[in-house]
């Protein structure tokens, strides 16, 4: 661990970014992580453990011997027999790191039931009457707040209906009860006349016999219309014939004293406010964890084997010591991010907030993020910050998920799947799913163009084609039927691996007669390269508009005016306007604390705003802001959060991206537009 009380004397000695890598290296003398012998499983246990009935007497005294079974963890196993899990390691102090199948424990009979467990029990209605209320059974990451959008009655009015229940203490599987609200349901006739024909999206329980009998047409003329289509699917879209039709729809008339405009179950959120809020004077502690690989041994490291001054026939070689400013090059982005952190907690604590940062170096391998959970050392966080490898994070925000800690995943991931089932885990980097669907909704506005998508031969790169290709069809079949969408897959090849005649096959993909919306998908360097000068080298000849993944920003092997030929339009994480107040004083403040200053993609943005939105954010709104981000919208230094979810149960994904495009003037423009690109709930 890292106490970041400790930092002010050591910035004072050091300059550049080693001062910042020698208070860490320095401060991992005292404590880096606490080890324990046992994994940890707190969050995990699924296998329910029963005591063993061996007993043996050693060394006279008398022990339960106990045989792990596959599922049980050291957590599981200390529950059942009513120890800690400190009690279980030292008894076991043999049994190593990780608990295996068949592994045998022995635990003193004379400690057992020492600590007793007490079990929170569900909050459970007294009396049911189904004519008055709903009973919801209560689901993870679920709130009164949640339950009062969901069902569209207040808060007060559900605390009403379940009188004894603690709503700060409610939990997991408590029946609550909603009250019912009276409507009637009339049925009305909506004309939906329109001469080129009209598209329905089916929904739950519809066929093609129920929707030509909703909008008064035969079976045979939505037959003829829809071909393609012989057992419709929810979400698909059925053509329903150029003629006037008169669809019938069940519409429900709520009660005066209900709320009207209901709001939908995939939308349920406060509201992002109109006008940008200003931290002012704020209050409270605040306990932060931030878990970054900063290769704290690596960079331990200050002699390096020199083999050029190796003497022709020794074996030993000789060394040289590193120099001063040297630095473990992967370690640096994450120090530049380091540094943004301290800066946002500076300009908190200048507005009121006391804020405790506690740091560990943690990076892909799972034995420090264990023995770190294990330790209990982030149970009193009130919000964390990384690690940035998925296998870890998704192991930190099982064990927070279960004490309540929200955690921020501050790097971009390659999938978002580490938010399944994890609803307090906020992916501030957007995930590559985000900017296709961006990309397809601008796709979308070209109907009648040809569309070529230029991918790798990668098998993981192709597969994800495939799912690329069906977004943007999503969106395009919104305007037209599928028979009528071209969207032609174009394998990547080297000249190397095609010979000359790799530019002929784009050629042979592209159309004269209409426009092309040409997509680089790929985050392959050498594929982004070669296929920019390809696809320049032919935008003379065809009209063409040419899309590339958020990675294109990073491309260094190209010369950069060919991208601005182009027009290259790309979706990025980040914009930052350097006539910006706050981002003046940002770099002003940077440099003179680390006399540098940060490049446009260094992540010391990424981590000022994140620790700046989190923290100011659990100030202003409390425990209610982690459940609903949506609350706040407040001015940050590269980029605007607009966090949604998939589903209620899941976590938070970033969805704010911004349309830059590399103008002919050479410039960089940001073209504005609502580019919240949503495939779930909004910011809740």
């Amino acid at each position: 661990m890292i106490n970041n009380s400790m930092t002010g004397s050591f910035f004072c000695m050091i300059v550049f970014r080693r001062k910042v890598l020698s208070v860490l290296l320095t401060a991992t003398a005292f404590l880096t992580v606490i080890v324990l012998s046992f994994t940890a499983g707190r969050a995990n246990a699924q296998v329910p453990v029963e005591r063993s009935k061996d007993k043996a007497v050693i060394g006279g005294e008398t022990y339960y011997i106990h045989i792990v079974r596959k599922g049980e963890t050291a957590y599981s196993i200390s529950r059942a027999y009513g120890i800690t899990v400190e009690q279980l390691a030292h008894e076991n102090p043999a049994a190593g790191a990780i608990l295996k199948e068949g592994m045998s424990l022995r635990i003193p009979v004379r400690i057992v039931g020492t600590m007793p467990v007490e079990q929170p029990v569900p909050y459970r209605h007294v009396i049911h009457d189904e004519g008055k209320f709903i009973y919801h059974i209560l689901g993870k990451g679920e709130t009164v707040y949640y339950l009062s959008k969901k069902y569209q009655v207040t808060e007060q009015e559900i605390i009403d209906a379940n009188p004894g229940l603690d709503i700060t203490r409610i939990t997991l599987g408590s029946e609550i009860a909603i009250p019912r609200r009276i409507a009637d349901v009339v049925e009305k006739a909506v004309s939906v006349t329109k001469p080129e024909g009209y598209f329905h999206r089916v929904t739950s329980g519809e066929t093609l016999s129920s929707i030509a009998r909703d909008y008064g047409i035969t079976l045979k003329e939505l037959r003829r219309a829809n071909r393609n289509i012989r057992f419709p699917k929810v979400g698909d879209f059925i053509l329903i014939p150029g003629m006037e039709a008169v669809k019938r729809e069940v519409v429900t008339e709520w009660e005066p004293d209900t709320v009207r405009n209901a709001v939908d179950s995939i939308d349920i959120h406060p509201g992002k406010p109109e006008e940008p809020v200003r931290f002012r004077n704020l209050s409270g502690s605040f306990n932060m964890a931030v878990l970054l690989p900063f290769f704290l041994s690596e960079n331990s490291r200050r002699t390096v084997a020199d083999t050029l001054k190796l003497p022709k026939g020794k074996k030993d070689p000789r060394s040289t010591t590193r120099p001063e400013e040297w630095i473990y090059p992967a370690s640096i982005e994450f120090i530049e991010m380091y540094e943004g952190i301290l800066l946002a907690a500076d300009t908190l604590r200048s507005l009121g907030l006391d804020i405790n940062i506690h740091t560990y170096d943690i990076k892909s391998d799972t034995v420090e993020i264990t023995r770190l959970i294990m330790s209990d050392a982030l149970s009193g966080m009130d919000l964390i910050i990384g690690p940035v490898y998925s296998r870890n994070l998704t192991i930190v925000a099982d064990y927070a998920g279960k004490l309540g800690i929200p955690v921020v995943s501050p790097v971009p991931l390659f999938s978002n799947s580490p938010l399944d089932d994890n609803p307090l885990l906020f992916m501030a980097g957007s995930s590559l799913e985000v900017a296709q669907r961006a990309i397809a909704r601008k796709v979308a506005e070209y109907p009648d163009h040809n569309i070529v998508l230029i991918h790798s031969t990668d098998p993981e790169e192709s597969n994800d084609i495939e799912r690329f290709r069906e977004i943007i069809s999503a969106e395009l079949h919104k305007k037209d039927p599928y028979e009528l969408i071209k969207i032609r897959s174009l394998p990547f090849y080297s000249r190397s691996e095609y010979g000359t005649d790799s530019p002929q096959r784009l050629s042979r993909a592209l159309s004269v007669e209409t426009g092309n919306i040409v997509v680089i998908a790929s985050e392959s360097a050498p594929v982004m390269s070669e296929s920019v000068m390809e696809v320049r080298n032919l935008s003379r000849k065809f009209d063409m508009k040419v899309f590339g993944y958020p990675e294109m920003r990073e491309l260094s092997n190209i010369d950069p005016k060919f991208l601005f030929d182009l027009g290259m339009m790309v979706y990025s994480p980040y914009w930052i306007d350097y006539s910006n107040e706050d981002v003046k004083n940002f770099i002003s403040r940077f440099r003179k604390r680390f006399f540098t200053e940060p490049s446009e993609k260094s992540y010391a943005w990424q981590g000022y705003d994140i620790a700046y939105y989190f923290l100011g954010g659990l100030a202003l709104y409390g425990r209610e802001f982690i459940t609903h981000p949506g609350m706040l919208y407040t001015d940050l230094l590269h980029t605007d959060f607009d966090f949604r979810r998939k589903g209620s149960n899941d976590g938070f994904e970033n969805q704010k991206l911004f349309l830059i495009r590399y103008s002919n003037t050479y410039d960089l423009e940001m073209i504005p537009e609502n580019n919240a690109v949503s495939f779930g709930q909004a910011g809740e």
